[in-house]
């Protein structure tokens, strides 16, 4: 996850190593109160103050500025309490409420087929549970669901498919995966858990092992199962060094009938992704898609973080390549036998959002033209002097399987006007009456958005 830890303490240290000026806003003014804002539609790359609600945005590849590593800066988030009254804002015809508050860094979330909520409070080593709806729009009850653990991310229900009742809620932490027995119901784990991936590679950056986040996901049949594993570093080459070996992937386990992995069963799904933090499978296709981190201090519009399918077999460029064949200046001249095979990602969004959670929209609350839809959240920056991310976007699939490029403004107003950030969203789902909710760890709430009207 891109964070200003993971500035100061990994990309620091790649980017000295590559000859990159890293400027530090550390004693200067901040650029996001100081500076004018940018003519209106100049170019598609647009900060927190072009957001609104309802509006497209489109990156085209040609879009793509020069590489400038002596523009990066560590401008990390200045988070302050959230302002009196201040509320994220969507677009006309859906509200805004508080769902649940006080939390312990709420992460990932999920919706069992019951209607409970469980959401994984990383920093806490823990996995909570919330049920019901009061007449406030809160949720009536809140419990521990399972304690423990170690910076929990991924959660997902096994068997997967709708109107199947899971047997096991299954949790990535940072340096393995394992799962609970489970019966709709549960507010709380009624056993320990059972070992399914002993050793994932890594093992998280609060114990030294760069990107510490890890998805799971299973395939539509239940007989493979998805995990996300973000790189260590910035750019190193992987060519070097082996902590980078299975890092930058999306690794795949087939599992036998229980849901337990096969053995010798691990195999590479995709390479060359820097970070996908979310994964989710299309209910309607089957297809995986990824929600992407990619790398920094190429300057503050590039590379584009993504969302995007991902293919089987696919290489989508890292280190050494980024959005197709542009190559990394850090790694000119390396492999260029993989030029070629690079992927091109479905839809490009701003630089350095760090696209975290994503989900698809099966409700029936939200308008007909949203089923199918992707909803991700956005950290937010760091490496920009304007700050960017900090929303929830939506990308519209306009019924299709494929996705446009275009990406629009959904839940925005996390900055206030002078830049300082009260709201950093995490994670997105749809809860079992089609409202759509979004963690933030920012302020330790999830928010919870309906539809007002027709």
């Amino acid at each position: 996850m891109k964070t200003r830890v993971t500035a100061r303490t990994l990309f620091v240290i790649s980017a000295a190593t590559a000859g990159v000026a890293l400027i530090s806003a550390r004693g200067l003014a901040r650029p996001d109160a100081a500076a004018p804002a940018p003519a209106a539609h100049e170019s598609p790359f647009v900060d927190f103050r072009g957001q609104v609600p309802g509006r497209s945005h489109l990156i085209r590849v040609d879009d793509l500025p020069a590489p400038d590593q002596a523009q990066s800066i560590d401008n990390g988030p200045h988070l302050v309490p959230r302002p009196k009254g201040a509320m994220p804002q969507a677009p006309a015809g859906f509200q805004v409420q508080l769902y649940a508050e006080g939390l312990h860094n709420p992460r990932l979330v999920r919706v069992a087929p019951n209607g409970d909520v469980f959401v994984a409070e990383s920093k806490h080593d823990g996995v909570r549970a919330l049920r019901g709806l009061t007449a406030e729009g809160k949720a009536a009850q809140s419990t521990s669901y399972a304690k423990g653990l170690r910076q929990p991310f991924g959660l997902a229900f096994y068997p997967p498919g709708s109107g199947v009742e899971p047997q096991w809620l299954y949790v990535a932490n940072t340096d393995s995966v394992v799962r609970f027995p489970y019966r709709s119901g549960d507010l709380a784990a009624r056993g320990k858990p059972q070992v399914v991936v002993p050793n994932l590679p890594g093992g998280g950056l609060l114990r030294g092992g760069g990107h510490w986040t890890r998805d799971v996901a299973f395939s539509r049949d239940g007989k493979k199962m998805y995990v996300s594993v973000g790189s260590r570093s910035n750019v190193d080459d992987p060519d070097t060094t082996t902590a980078e070996f299975h890092r930058a992937d999306i690794l795949e386990f087939r599992l036998d009938g229980g849901g337990l992995v096969e053995a010798g069963s691990l195999r590479v799904f995709a390479s060359g992704i820097r970070n996908a933090v979310g994964i989710a499978v299309n209910p309607r296709t089957g297809d995986l898609w990824a929600s992407v981190n990619e790398r920094d201090l190429l300057g503050d519009d590039l590379p584009p973080d993504y969302i995007t399918t991902v293919k089987e077999g696919g290489f989508y460029g890292w280190p050494w390549y980024y959005i197709g064949g542009h190559q990394d200046p850090r790694h000119a001249g390396k492999h260029p036998e993989r030029r070629a095979k690079v992927i091109v990602p479905d839809v490009l969004l701003q630089a350095h959002v760090a696209s975290l959670e994503m989900c698809f929209y099966e409700g029936d609350q939200f308008p007909a033209e949203y089923r199918g839809d992707i909803f991700a959240a956005q950290h937010g920056s760091w490496n920009r002097h304007r700050r960017n991310g900090y929303q929830v976007v939506r990308v519209p699939l306009h019924g299709k399987d494929r996705a446009t490029g275009e990406y629009q403004d959904f839940l925005t107003g996390f900055v206030t006007p002078n830049g300082d950030v009260w709201g950093r969203p995490v994670g997105v789902a749809v809860a079992k009456d089609g409202a759509l909710l979004v963690t933030d760890d920012g302020s330790e709430s999830i928010w919870r958005v309906t539809v007002t009207g027709k």
